[in-house]
């Protein structure tokens, strides 16, 4: 049976289907008018992610039925038009949940003049066939050694909802950074980009540095600049210190040269020389695409270490796959270059053996110089993921991953276009 009343954030997620119930998309998100004279807010519609990640909207006109597992639609006809917010209206999961309200409860007398947070919203279908927000569940700040109680009152006991006092600065992001939990960053990154710049902001600032720098390497140019921008300096300068050398790199070279040298003072030095190193390459040569932390080996090492250094987690498939074996010392710029050595081969070793033993020092490394064009076709030469940087004394300065020269390949907005994996059929 269909649901006649249902809270928003169990509708996040939700397959949306047509009436042959073939899938459109997910939903990400309720968009909900508030109104000045304190009745029941309408819900317009739902902001359904299409798997091409375009997201559109889709009036609650046309849903019929509202289950458990998925929201069904009276036609599989919908438009295709980005979704725009408009004028007094809301997201309720982006940006209604987390406000800070006030209740005027007689049966919650505790309370009474204080600030409440809002954790969710209960919609339901009037005899109109409207859907309205009918109630609001609330919770207090938490107090230590106690476990913060949700009480739902109904919307006429609420006050600070509106849009001028959800848009005042400082709204918590518990609930929405909630939703970003096990995602992606590239995921994430897209997520942040549909966010009011408001909350884009808040919820930078609540991610710790780690897991925003994670984020920010996957957005397009403009958004990292707009982003970093609005974090305080010495915040910046941390992100800047957990994001890969050649992202962090890449992002200061699109900064002005007094903005670039600021950050890069704050940082600390051991994470700031790699960086200003790289930025001394063109970032469509070899140089400017590396990274200078790969996984760097001497000969004595055992096959058995190095597949230890390969699970690293943290590292990507690409630079995985490869380990480079060198003379001391091993930080970047090496001592002398001796070849490297393909995971295969790793894999195919006993874990007794030296990786001095079983290199490959007839794959010709490329030089810091060499343009994006030729390195393109010395991967695709070599069937490379992955392939070594030196200078004109056999130093290994780093590595080139194949994930950075997609990344300069593609058009500089391909972060901004929509996906065209898994498209679905739907009508404009």
């Amino acid at each position: 049976m269909a649901a006649t009343r249902v809270y928003v954030a169990r509708l996040a997620g939700l397959v949306v289907l047509g009436p042959d119930g073939e899938s459109i998309g997910r939903i990400r998100d309720v968009v909900v008018a508030i109104r000045y004279d304190r009745q029941q807010p309408r819900v317009h519609g739902l902001v359904v992610e299409l798997p091409t990640r375009r997201r559109i909207f889709v009036p609650m006109l046309r849903v019929t039925g509202i289950e458990p597992g998925a929201v069904t639609l009276n036609t599989g006809t919908v438009s295709l038009r980005r979704f725009a917010q408009r004028a007094g209206e809301l997201l309720a999961l982006a940006q209604i949940v987390d406000s800070a309200v006030r209740v005027d409860d007689p049966d919650l007398p505790d309370l009474a003049g204080v600030d409440v947070f809002v954790v969710d919203l209960a919609i339901e279908q009037s005899r109109t066939r409207d859907w309205l927000v009918a109630r609001v569940a609330v919770r207090g700040h938490r107090r230590i050694g106690r476990r913060r109680t949700v009480h739902v009152v109904d919307w006429s006991r609420v006050s600070g909802l509106t849009p001028y006092e959800v848009g005042r600065p400082g709204q918590d992001v518990t609930q929405l950074l909630a939703q970003f939990d096990g995602m992606r960053a590239p995921d994430v990154a897209h997520l942040l980009r549909e966010l009011p710049e408001k909350r884009r902001i808040e919820v930078a600032e609540a991610l710790d540095d780690e897991r925003l720098a994670d984020v920010v390497q996957e957005l397009p140019d403009d958004d990292q600049i707009d982003l970093l921008g609005h974090l305080e300096a010495g915040r910046a300068a941390d992100v800047l210190e957990a994001m890969d050398p050649d992202d962090a790199a890449d992002l200061l070279g699109e900064l002005s040269t007094g903005e670039r040298e600021s950050l890069l003072a704050l940082m600390d030095p051991e994470e700031s020389e790699p960086v200003r190193r790289l930025l001394e390459h063109s970032p469509d040569t070899a140089g400017g695409l590396m990274t200078p932390k790969p996984i760097i080996l001497t000969p004595a090492t055992t096959v058995a270490e190095a597949l230890a250094r390969v699970r690293n987690p943290d590292l990507t498939p690409a630079l995985a796959s490869m380990v480079f074996v060198v003379r001391p010392p091993t930080a970047t710029p090496t001592g002398r270059y001796l070849g490297c050595v393909h995971i295969q081969q790793l894999l195919r070793e006993p874990p007794a053996h030296l990786v001095g033993g079983i290199l490959d020092s007839d794959l010709t490394p490329l030089r810091p110089e060499v343009p994006l064009a030729a390195v393109t076709r010395y991967f695709a030469t070599y069937n490379l993921v992955c392939g070594p940087v030196v200078d004109a004394e056999n130093h290994l300065l780093g590595a080139v991953s194949v994930d950075d020269v997609l990344d300069h390949l593609l058009p500089e907005d391909w972060r901004e276009q929509e996906q065209a994996i898994g498209e679905v059929r739907v009508h404009e």
